[in-house]
């Protein structure tokens, strides 16, 4: 059976913040061929769907495609650090303690004398994992738990929503503070884990809004009449339609996360040395800012980078996934 049948009277469109709308026969239309679309809109007259109508719109948006390049660089850089920084982060001389751009250290040397800019290159690999990480789990952990409140309710319902009530009144930072003061692993475990902690409860709201107006469409009806169990109309008819709004919050949020990481690495309970993080650099670098202010600046710039460039792909994911911003 077809998850989204045509309707001649009225079409539901999903829209980027969990919600729907109820469009006419002819908008609906005009939003899925898009202006200048040939008839049928897609290859054999076919209308597009939803994601490769947005697909269409990214890859004519400017920011998308520069957050994307910026990325992907990014990614490049964790995975392979040595290919633009030689030597070890690790590697320090006192001697060279404070010293401006050099030969083989365009950066300048910090307070230990460590390298800047292979300490800047290398710290890449640490925030984006934390990031991708904290986000899949939070992803994830969200929507399960908001998709089963929505499309069950009752008082499975009920408990989510207090439970996330109490998990929004904690405050984040604090809450670092607190519970990964009492940790001694020198590993980003614990602090993808505190993350998921504290992040879940808001895709699980997304999720579960999502749900709840996917839920009364006439298909999900339809397949329920047929007899379909509730994880196959859950996986097969729900899950496919009200995941868009999961997808940009989660965009937006792991910049959010690679702040959070830096945060708490600069208040020092997050990653602690010998590990390499733009918070360690930061921190230890800030009594130094007078004298050596070359040190604070390139891993600052980096952290703010980083988190712009995923903020950006998040709003050009959201403005192409919701018609409303069309």
């Amino acid at each position: 059976m077809p998850e989204q049948p045509y309707e001649p009277e009225g079409v539901i469109a999903g829209t980027g913040m969990g919600g729907a709308m109820d469009l006419g026969a002819s908008e609906a239309t005009t939003l899925e061929k898009g202006p200048g679309a040939p008839p049928g809109g897609g290859p054999a007259g076919r209308p597009r769907s939803l994601w490769s109508d947005a697909w269409r719109d990214l890859r004519r948006n400017p920011v998308f495609l520069l957050s994307a390049l910026v990325i992907l660089f990014l990614v490049f850089i964790s995975l392979w650090p040595s290919a633009i920084a030689s030597g070890s982060p690790l590697s320090c001389d006192l001697a060279k303690s404070q010293d401006g751009p050099g030969p083989g250290a365009p950066f300048g040397y910090d307070g230990q004398g460590c390298n800047v800019y292979t300490r800047t290159v290398y710290g890449a690999r640490t925030s984006v994992t934390v990031g991708v990480l904290a986000t899949l789990g939070v992803a994830v952990l969200g929507s399960v738990l908001g998709a089963l409140a929505g499309y069950f309710g009752g008082w499975w319902d009920a408990l989510l929503s207090r439970t996330t009530d109490i998990f929004f009144a904690i405050p984040v930072v604090l809450g670092g503070l607190v519970l990964l003061s009492v940790v001694t692993s020198n590993t980003v475990w614990p602090v993808i884990g505190f993350m998921v902690l504290l992040g879940w409860p808001q895709i699980s709201r997304i999720a579960r809004g999502s749900v709840i107006t996917a839920r009364q469409h006439d298909y999900v009806q339809a397949a329920r009449a047929l007899g379909a169990s509730d994880s196959r109309i859950l996986l097969r008819h729900i899950a496919p339609n009200a995941v868009a709004p999961v997808i940009v919050v989660a965009t937006i949020a792991l910049g959010t996360y690679i702040s959070l990481e830096a945060t708490l690495s600069y208040l020092g309970v997050g990653l602690k040395p010998p590990s390499v993080s733009w918070g360690i650099d930061i921190s230890a670098a800030s009594p130094y800012i007078r004298n050596a202010p070359h040190a604070l600046l390139w891993p600052s710039g980096a952290l703010a980078v980083t988190v712009l460039a995923f903020i950006m792909l998040g709003d050009a994911v959201r403005d192409a996934l919701d018609p409303k911003l069309r």
